[in-house]
């Protein structure tokens, strides 16, 4: 009886309806008991050893038992819902949210390991107009001393510009009217922290979050999810953007999450994509035929679309102000293999009236997401408040 490999798991984990294996039709996988196997409907069935755990603001440390457990007590500002709850008491919706304070970094996950984050939903105020880069999640795993997941809010969950629209794909989902979710897989070993930094000079009215989790053990080459967010503008002379460098290791590039403020009118996305790999310098392994083209579309973007694995999610619009798009491309059926370094770029490139290419200064932010062994490599400076604001 043939054994499924570990890369069967990790295809199931990722979202496979089937575990079939090739070459042989009558060969049927065995599961070796013991620790997390990967989740996806591929995996439903399979009972492996594993405890469901939540963070949430009625249950801070995810600890069993430990749910609904505040008092209400209309005289603490901590329990906003203890008016509402007063005449049930204990155990009805005491400590749904939080009200970070200006400046305020509250920690929303702290937990030991092992164990794998499976979804993470959050949700805060309905118009975040401009605000939703002003507050930061960083990730930090195994009692790391830097973050390896330093994003904006919005940005992380492909929202970009700080202009709400829906997405509906595999890895994240949006939802009416402020509602965050994504479904990265997040191994840990010993430790997950994660914390919200509210930067604006106001408090935020509401933050909200469910984090759902299972302990479990981990397998021995299981990377760790890397996230890192960027911002600059282009320039004629530079037409280019750098979406991730300067990493170091063994891991897999999974995803593209792109910002993008027109500056100049006409077509924008005649630029390449381009991956370098493992010492590729002056030319890269992989480079595409247009922006467009890696995003899963063809002859511009004509209209929003929202797949599994790429999406288009703002309107175009015509009217006063630089034109602003949402893009992402998810390489969940395509990760991108690197070994020892890896390096993403991205060209901005219009038109000439005269039919050349015409080198573009646009306003473009970007996170890239991707697996790798720990450690990682010093992320740059993550940019002050005043550098991250939507224009």
């Amino acid at each position: 009886m043939q054994k499924i490999s570990r890369g069967a798991f990790f295809k199931a984990l990722l979202g496979a309806s089937s575990l079939s294996m090739a070459p042989s039709a009558n060969a049927r996988p065995v599961v070796q008991p013991g620790g997390w196997q990967g989740t996806g409907m591929g995996m439903l069935p399979v009972l492996f050893q594993a405890e469901s755990r939540q963070v949430s603001p009625e249950n801070p440390t995810g600890g069993k038992g430990m749910g609904a457990r505040a008092i209400p007590n209309p005289n603490d500002p901590r329990l906003p819902f203890s008016r509402a709850a007063v005449d049930l008491g204990q155990g009805w919706k005491v400590s749904p949210f939080y009200k970070p304070k200006a400046g305020e970094t509250l920690t929303i996950m702290d937990v030991d390991g092992p164990g794998v984050i499976h979804h993470v939903w959050i949700a805060t105020e309905e118009n975040w107009a401009g605000n939703g880069r002003a507050c930061v999640l960083r990730f930090y795993w195994d009692h790391e001393d830097t973050p390896s997941i330093e994003v904006p809010l919005t940005d992380f969950f492909a929202v970009g510009n700080d202009k709400f629209a829906e997405v509906n794909s595999l890895a994240v989902v949006v939802n009416p009217t402020a509602a965050l979710n994504c479904y990265w897989p997040m191994p840990f070993r010993r430790h997950a922290k994660i914390t919200f930094t509210n930067e604006l000079s106001r408090d935020v009215n509401l933050l909200t979050y469910q984090i759902d989790y299972m302990l479990t053990e981990v397998p021995a080459d299981a990377g760790y999810l890397h996230a890192q967010w960027r911002r600059a503008t282009t320039s004629r002379s530079l037409p280019e953007h750098t979406i991730l460098d300067g990493v170091k290791g063994e891991g897999r590039y999974v995803g593209t999450f792109l910002a993008w403020a027109q500056l100049s009118d006409g077509w924008f996305g005649e630029g390449e994509v381009k991956f370098y790999i493992d010492g590729d310098n002056q030319f890269p392994t992989i480079c595409g035929t247009g922006t467009e083209d890696y995003f899963g579309g063809s002859y511009g973007f004509p209209d929003v679309f929202c797949t599994p694995y790429t999406g288009n999610t703002l309107k175009r619009e015509d009217g006063n102000g630089p034109r602003l798009w949402s893009l992402y491309r998810w390489h969940i059926m395509d990760p991108v293999c690197f070994h020892r370094d890896f390096r993403a770029t991205i060209q901005a490139l219009g038109w000439w009236p005269n039919g050349r290419y015409q080198p573009l200064a646009d306003d473009v932010a970007s996170v890239a997401y991707w697996y790798q062994r720990e450690p990682h490599a010093p992320f740059p400076k993550f940019p002050p408040l005043e550098a991250r604001w939507s224009r």
